[in-house]
């Protein structure tokens, strides 16, 4: 497979920046759903998808989300056309029956394994919270990813049956970048890499 364009690395990589600020400007149910349907297919350990996207759009659920979120980060979600609560099933190695049709007792890797639940669905999470990323941005959405908020409210408000646990919130929208501040530095390739 050829690599991507310039352009496209630009988009996704390069040019992509944490938003804060947004246009007020709606984000079509078409488009939120084409998301989805693109970070699903990112992989995961033995395919569990422990992930649970909740897409808080309505004026009622902002207002429910509203108090769990840290005071610094209230403005920025309450002014972003959505904001996707990234979340995880802890009891996702249920549906493996389904997911795992190659593995003929794929359940039995986790069931009664809560510290092997715990990590696969956690890890499996934060993968698909970051192919949602890359899926909005390759939609051209703009997206503004973060942790200030108090899980347990969260968790209580959105997913009372307590199977499923929030992991972060990603806000997106179509950033105004006026408002951006000069990317952050990053680190070179040997200070964070080596090739054994």
């Amino acid at each position: 497979m050829p690599p991507l364009s310039d352009a496209a690395l630009d988009q996704l990589f390069r040019n992509a920046r944490t938003h804060r600020w947004w246009e007020d400007r709606k984000i079509p149910e078409e488009t939120l759903r084409r998301i989805a349907d693109l970070a699903k297919l990112g992989p995961t350990s033995a395919n569990t998808t422990p992930v649970r996207f909740v897409f808080v759009v309505s004026d009622a659920a902002k207002e429910k989300l509203k108090p769990h979120l840290d005071e610094g980060n209230v403005r920025q979600t309450m002014s972003a056309p959505a904001t996707v609560i990234v979340a995880y099933d802890t009891e996702f190695y249920e549906k493996l029956g389904f997911l795992a049709p190659h593995s003929k007792d794929a359940r039995s890797w986790f069931a009664g394994q809560p510290d092997v639940i715990e990590r696969t669905a956690f890890q499996g999470s934060c993968l698909q919270g970051a192919y949602l990323i890359m899926a909005a941005r390759s939609l051209g959405l703009d997206c503004g990813p973060m942790g200030g908020f108090d899980r347990e409210g969260v968790d209580g408000t959105f997913f009372p049956d307590g199977k499923t646990k929030s992991n972060f919130l990603i806000n997106l929208g179509y950033g105004l970048p006026e408002k951006l501040h000069p990317r952050q530095p990053r680190f070179a390739f040997e200070e964070f890499c080596r090739i054994e």
